[in-house]
């Protein structure tokens, strides 16, 4: 069987021989979700909710769950009540998405705050958008 020289320890092998001292595949799949969050669509839809929203954590607007701050716009983030991965379809609805501040969005994503009661915020924020 020919011989080779192994780029990963420097010794000689048989050909077909796998070197222990080759890295493993450090590879992770990258989910349905995770591919969508780069793509310009949720970029551009971000922002437009974040405008629906006024640039506000409409958790924190509302005086609910440990708001410090009745009017925070740091640390902003679109929160997808319904999430992904349990219904693809409703990634880009505007009736599934809300800008809440990073603290909230913990919460929501725990399920600390109830997934009807974000439903609601978003519906007066849409109902308010329309008049």
């Amino acid at each position: 069987m020919p011989l080779k020289s192994c780029k990963y320890c420097g010794r000689i092998h048989k050909k077909d021989f796998v070197c222990p001292m080759k890295p493993k595949s450090n590879k992770y799949k990258t989910s349905e979700a995770d591919k969508f969050r780069w793509t310009k669509a949720w970029q551009r839809k971000r922002e437009e909710v974040k405008r629906r929203d006024k640039f506000l954590c409409q958790v924190c607007i509302r005086k609910l769950y440990n708001t410090i701050k009745k009017y925070n716009y740091n640390d902003l983030e679109v929160h997808h009540i319904v999430p992904i991965k349990e219904e693809y379809e409703l990634r880009l609805e505007d009736s599934n998405l809300i800008t809440v501040c990073e603290y909230h969005h913990e919460l929501a994503e725990q399920g600390t705050i109830p997934r009807d009661e974000l439903l609601a915020i978003v519906q007066a924020q849409e109902e308010e958008k329309n008049t």
